[in-house]
């Protein structure tokens, strides 16, 4: 069985995955009783592990740096309780590969070269070019599976990333094309990068540190 996540851990994680969240984002992100969450916070609030922020009418949760200090430190002795921190090695080592092609894929859904302009805005009118583009999401999502699930098979706070990144496939497939990499909604780009900062702090790893290097200039 996978090693389960408490209340708490999940509750502090939260923001530390979802960005700025508010309280029913994160507790239906983990299926928790939106009540407890909130209690949780708020203690959470008082230690300076959490603060809250409004934009307009809307408003959220995000880590402070003691929170996030303290979060790595929860991460870290849940991997050692679940005896998995050599099986989110390997799906991060497998990980890695497929997001450099991922980070392509994506930028090749946003800019398309023409006309000498090397950063030209990709307004979607060569079908090909996009049809690659969606063809290659399809296989990265087969990909993406496997990895997802191996992660989901060490702690179970791992699993659904691999059926929500299909789900909004699902959706790209019928034409609502935002669901691609649009950040307001669960798009490919979204789940992706949440699962990214879920395989890092899980581990430890600064965010950058796995990227691949840059070729010489």
């Amino acid at each position: 069985m996978p090693y389960a996540s408490t209340v708490a851990d999940l509750v502090l994680h939260g923001p530390r995955v979802l960005g700025c969240a508010s309280t029913g984002r994160i507790a239906a992100r983990f299926g928790l009783d939106e009540d407890e969450v909130e209690d949780l916070l708020l203690e959470f609030g008082t230690r300076r592990w959490v603060s809250h922020a409004r934009f307009a009418d809307t408003g959220g949760w995000y880590l402070t740096e003691d929170g996030k200090a303290e979060d790595e430190r929860r991460m870290a002795k849940e991997l050692d309780a679940a005896d998995a921190r050599t099986d989110l090695e390997r799906v991060h080592a497998d990980f890695v590969p497929l997001n450099v092609r991922f980070s392509q894929v994506t930028t090749d859904w946003q800019v398309r070269p023409h006309h000498g302009d090397d950063l030209a805005a990709n307004d979607h009118t060569d079908w090909a070019w996009d049809d690659r583009v969606l063809r290659a999401l399809t296989t990265l999502d087969r990909r993406f599976a496997r990895v997802a699930g191996a992660a989901a098979t060490a702690l179970q706070r791992f699993d659904g990333y691999a059926a929500r990144y299909s789900a909004a496939l699902a959706k790209v497939d019928v034409g609502r094309r935002r669901w691609v990499d649009d950040p307001e909604v669960d798009s490919c780009h979204t789940v992706w990068i949440q699962f990214h900062e879920d395989l890092l702090a899980t581990l430890g790893i600064p965010r950058g540190d796995d990227d691949p290097p840059r070729p010489p200039s």
